[in-house]
């Protein structure tokens, strides 16, 4: 019997000494060149075919393997594949660092700046030129807001981010909460999200945000008119999945009942870690300064990526949101009053918004994102995305129109109105040599659709005196809905598709010269418009518009100091003829620019100074010789500057700065507006600036304060040689204190310090001060 339990015992620890012998690990760090951690990168082991990601920190490892030879595959867009071979021993951990031997620009925009050196220069975006080029190599000039920034400004909403975008202006907010900024002197609206359409006609939450980019200048070639205005374009680039759990909750209350929480939850799905899914969401409420009015919204915004295998991965995104508020004023004056004056002459109420909160409309909007990127070999790669926006209103929307120079009409648009935007994009993206020479390459292929239904009535509200507004001032929906019948309908369906094919090609002329030659063709489809109470369509009409782009780039300072120039291009499609019968072309704007762009004493100054000129020709205006008709003979210069720096001049201590000069005018038009600067095109002078500390030892290390605001001369609402309505010049000055620990965060902050009384170009006041305060946690 002692023997059988001695065998039993002996078999056993044999057992359990074999099983923990024949078990090995290996770890592992992935860095960039710079060596900053690569995160995502793909690593598989091929003998055993399974896969992981790297985490934030750039770490890897495989668990439970057998004593043996094993190959660890690396593997990163735009970057050559890395075989590594290690050996696994069965009593210990077999460690297989690898460093990439060149620059990864994907990898580079989304590496998170170690310390604090200049931690708001982020400058790298795979997006701006649809390739793996750098700041200093891109001839086209950008702006970018990182998070860092949006975080310590306590930011939320798009228009108080856009601050810090030189020459954005005060944020244009349309009736239904979408915002649109001023860009060169045009209107330029954010439908652009991770470089495709993204668009939204109702508030967009950027509790998901990652980070806004501003392209400046036109910017068809590579992203189409539908998407950008000849000022550039807006692009929301979004928080992606990553290998690790975490999250982060945060509080904010302030003035007039503001109450918001935020929420960001990121985790591994499977083993392997190659499924990875992040959910971000808000809520919010907040009442108007103004004697009525209110918004309350809420959105979700999940995303999930998945490593399919070392050539190909997926992400998914979706944004989800609903709101519910009151239209923000927009007052128009009576334009028939031949007198020059500023609204702030004319006695109208800063603060009333002469409606009710019954007037209220309701939003929904829904972004659907799905992308696939295939690694076809070291120098080729394939990116497939499909995406579908769509946005719908109901309810009661409200503007107020001037009947003389003391009295005014609401104009509501009650009803139902949907957006749907569908963009199909496939991009073949090289990087390989010709002799000896660096040239990136893409070529792509866009498909856009646009879909719309508005069903919904135009109701004049009564007549009321502004310059003495009583009880009776207020209106009501029960007023409204009583003068419904006299209300002109819109019931109609419209729609448009584009199909396009487009390729840029960067050349290395030498290591420090670049060419930058890239062409779009692009077939434009209009289906007309389609009424709803009879079924007959009008109006469809074809044009097909070559959207050509060129650069040069000459880099006097390897990746310090660099000289640049461009010639770009947008267009309009127009249809119609005129009197001769001609058929209107694409109404076409070209710019040219020049400017520096430099990143010198290691990051701690990078900036941006750019002269452009752009030229809006073929605009279609009324005909002088015959008011009947049309002709396209119409021209108009948008011309200036702008300077943009962010600075690190000692440890802790950041500056944001910008300054835009635009002088734009009416080249060729009528009469009435010849020779003069466009109404609603914003101030020819805009200043924005920022500047923070915070300790980094001692007892106040985490503490910290900032400072700054946004200046912006006299503009136009109105500008006609008979008729010219003022906005007067303002000065926006904001502040914070906060304690930031990484894990926990406590911030105060004033915006408006100085409760001035400003205007954007819709003649919306905007809000004197309010304090907001913020806890964040964590985990």
């Amino acid at each position: 019997m002692k023997f059988l339990l001695s065998s039993f015992m002996f078999i056993l620890l044999s057992t359990f000494t074999c099983f923990a012998q024949s078990t090995g690990k290996i770890t592992g760090r992935i860095t960039l060149i710079n060596g900053q951690p690569a995160e995502s990168a793909s690593v598989s082991l091929i003998e055993l075919n399974k896969y992981t990601l790297t985490t934030a920190n750039g770490n890897y490892s495989f668990s439970d393997l057998a004593e043996g030879k094993y190959t660890i595959r690396i593997q990163m867009l735009g970057a050559a594949q890395k075989d590594l071979l290690v050996v696994v021993n069965a009593t210990g951990i077999t460690t297989a660092n690898y460093q990439l031997e060149k620059e990864n620009i994907q990898a580079l925009q989304e590496v998170t700046v170690a310390g604090n050196t200049n931690k708001f220069s982020k400058k790298e975006s795979v997006y701006s030129a649809r390739l793996p080029l750098k700041n200093l190599e891109n001839p086209q000039v950008y702006s970018i807001v990182p998070k860092e920034l949006i975080i310590e400004q306590m930011a939320l909403d798009l228009g108080s981010i856009s601050k810090n975008v030189p020459g954005s202006g005060i944020p244009m907010i349309a009736n239904q909460g979408r915002v649109t900024f001023r860009s060169r002197g045009f209107d330029t609206e954010p439908m652009v999200r991770n470089g495709v359409a993204g668009f939204s006609y109702s508030a967009i939450d950027p509790a998901n945000l990652e980070r806004i980019e501003a392209i400046k200048g036109p910017s068809a070639t590579l992203f189409g008119n539908n998407l950008s205005s000849y000022g550039g374009l807006y692009n929301r680039v979004t928080k992606k999945p990553y290998n690790g759990f975490g999250g982060e909750v945060s509080l904010f209350a302030g003035s007039w009942n503001y109450n918001r929480v935020t929420f960001d939850v990121n985790t591994p799905v499977n083993t392997d870690k190659t499924v990875l899914f992040r959910l971000n969401g808000a809520s919010t409420f907040e009442r108007s300064f103004q004697d009525i009015g209110f918004t309350k919204s809420i959105s979700f915004a999940p995303s999930f990526s998945y490593q399919i295998s070392d050539r190909l991965s997926m992400l998914f995104d979706l944004e989800f949101g609903q709101a519910k508020g009151t239209s923000v004023l927009r007052f128009n004056p009576w334009t028939k009053s031949k007198k020059t004056e500023s609204i702030a002459d004319m006695n109208f109420p800063y603060n009333q918004l002469f409606g009710s909160n019954d007037l209220a409309y309701e939003t929904q909007m829904m972004n659907i994102f799905v992308q696939f990127n295939y690694k076809i070999s070291e120098q080729w790669t394939s990116q497939s995305i499909l995406s579908r926006s769509r946005t719908s209103i109901d309810g009661y929307i409200s503007a107020l129109n001037g009947t003389s120079d003391t009295t005014l009409k609401a104009r509501i648009m009650r009803g139902y109105t949907a957006f749907i935007a569908s963009d199909i994009q496939q991009n073949f993206i090289g990087d390989l040599k010709i002799g000896s020479h660096r040239n990136r390459l893409v070529v792509g292929l866009d498909y856009y659709n646009n879909a719309n239904t508005f069903d919904r009535i135009n109701i004049n509200g009564p007549e009321v005196d502004f310059t003495n507004p009583s009880a009776d001032s207020k209106i009501n929906r029960a007023t409204i809905d009583a003068l419904a019948d006299a209300g002109v309908k819109r019931a109609e369906n419209n729609g448009d598709n584009s199909y396009a094919v487009y390729a840029s090609d960067v050349f290395n002329v030498t290591d420090k010269l670049l060419t930058m030659v890239s062409l779009r063709l692009d077939h434009f489809e209009s289906e007309g418009v389609t009424s709803l109470s009879t079924g007959i369509n009008t109006g469809k009409y074809g044009q097909t518009a070559l959207s050509p782009k060129f650069g040069l780039v000459y880099e006097v300072d390897k990746e310090h100091l660099s000289l640049f120039s461009n010639y770009m291009n947008s267009f309009t499609n127009k249809t119609g003829t005129d009197a001769t019968g001609s058929v209107f072309k694409p109404e076409e704007a070209n710019q040219f620019e020049a400017g520096i762009k430099g990143d010198v004493f290691n990051h701690k100054l990078v900036g941006t100074i750019s002269y452009y000129n752009i030229l809006v020709d073929n605009i279609v205006r009324t005909d002088p010789e015959d008011a009947n008709y049309m002709i396209q003979n119409g021209a108009q210069t948008s011309k200036g500057f702008e300077i943009e720096l962010t600075a690190n001049p000692f440890t802790g201590f950041n500056i944001v700065a910008g300054y835009a000069y635009n002088d734009s005018k009416m080249t060729n038009a009528d009469a009435s507006i010849q020779g003069l600067r466009p109404a609603l095109s914003g101030p020819d002078r805009m200043l924005n600036f920022w500047m923070s500390y915070k300790f980094q030892e001692g007892k106040l290390n985490g503490f910290g304060a900032g400072f700054g605001g946004n200046n912006g001369s006299s503009s136009f609402q109105t500008n006609t040689t008979t008729r010219k309505v003022i906005i007067p010049s303002y000065t926006l000055l904001d502040a914070t204190v906060f304690y930031d620990m990484g894990r926990f965060r406590i911030g105060l902050k004033a915006d408006n310090l100085t409760s001035e009384k400003a205007w954007s170009v819709r003649l919306t006041p905007q809000a004197p001060l309010r304090f907001m305060g913020n806890v964040s946690f964590k985990f």
